[in-house]
């Protein structure tokens, strides 16, 4: 469970600003979004002066990633500077980039402060298992998804066609608590991957959360992904996904999600397009 979400992210060295990523053992045809998104992150983390940390990271799905094969990490260095750094990672398998990313680190400062305030939300103990309801409803690979993110606990509270209180600003919204469901290390690189490997797990959800269709009827595949990391967590204690949706079009539905702690700290926001295409 999270030994080989841990395992999973643990890359390989190969030569200087080169990594490999093991694959994950699962039975979905291609690889899951964030795994090559932490994977991408831990190498680019890697090449990176430990005094600085990880604020932002921006990227590109290419190709669907096969998921019977290692996938290669190819970190490039683009700036170190007295206050920032910044890395560009290519992910590859087969000869062919399947995954842009750059990541933007920084030396940590003092500064002005100030966040949104968290709704009011039920509890964590109060939300529904997202896999047992995904594998009730029908949901496509659920039972492949059941393995693969069985390090993950996740507990939906609702979204705008059921559970969630009417807001006519936000027509498209979702709302759930995600933890790792065992402890990690306290290294914060370990929680900023293991999160990453989270987050992109329910915002194409999100944006079909306005309308009532059965999701095996709709192609869906994650375009980009951007994460800004706000204030320290840990991902193996609870984090609200607050997500909202503003807009779908053209066969592409935009998300967005602040992330809070039990205690209300924003701590990231998420941003992602992806491909919802009625099938």
């Amino acid at each position: 469970m999270t030994d080989s979400l841990t395992d999973l992210l643990d890359l390989e060295d190969l030569d200087a600003d080169l990594f490999r990523g093991r694959p994950a053992d699962t039975s979905r045809p291609r690889v899951y979004g964030g795994q090559v998104a932490a994977q991408a992150l831990m190498a680019a983390v890697r090449t990176v002066d430990p005094d600085y940390v990880t604020h932002s990271l921006h990227s590109y799905f290419l190709l669907p990633g096969d998921t019977a094969v290692p996938i290669i990490y190819d970190v490039e260095r683009l700036r170190d500077g007295r206050s920032f750094a910044t890395r560009r990672v290519v992910a590859r398998q087969h000869g062919r980039p399947i995954y842009y990313l750059t990541a933007s680190f920084q030396r940590p400062e003092e500064g002005f402060d100030h966040q949104d305030v968290m709704p009011e939300v039920p509890s964590p103990e109060e939300g529904v298992d997202m896999i047992a309801l995904m594998v009730a409803g029908g949901a496509p690979e659920a039972d492949a998804l059941a393995k693969e993110w069985s390090a993950l606990d996740a507990r939906h509270l609702g979204t705008s066609l059921r559970g969630l209180p009417e807001d006519k600003a936000h027509p498209a919204r979702a709302r759930m608590w995600i933890r790792i469901n065992e402890r990690l290390s306290d290294d914060p690189v370990d929680h900023l991957a293991a999160f990453t490997f989270a987050s992109d797990m329910s915002l194409l959800g999100a944006t079909l959360s306005a309308h009532r269709t059965n999701p095996a009827k709709v192609q869906m595949a994650s375009l980009d992904h951007t994460i800004w990391f706000h204030r320290p967590f840990r991902a193996d204690e609870w984090w609200l996904y607050d997500q909202v949706s503003p807009s779908a079009q053209g066969g592409r539905g935009l998300a967005h999600a602040r992330v809070f702690t039990q205690d209300g700290l924003l701590v990231a926001t998420v941003a992602q397009e992806g491909l919802i295409r009625p099938r």
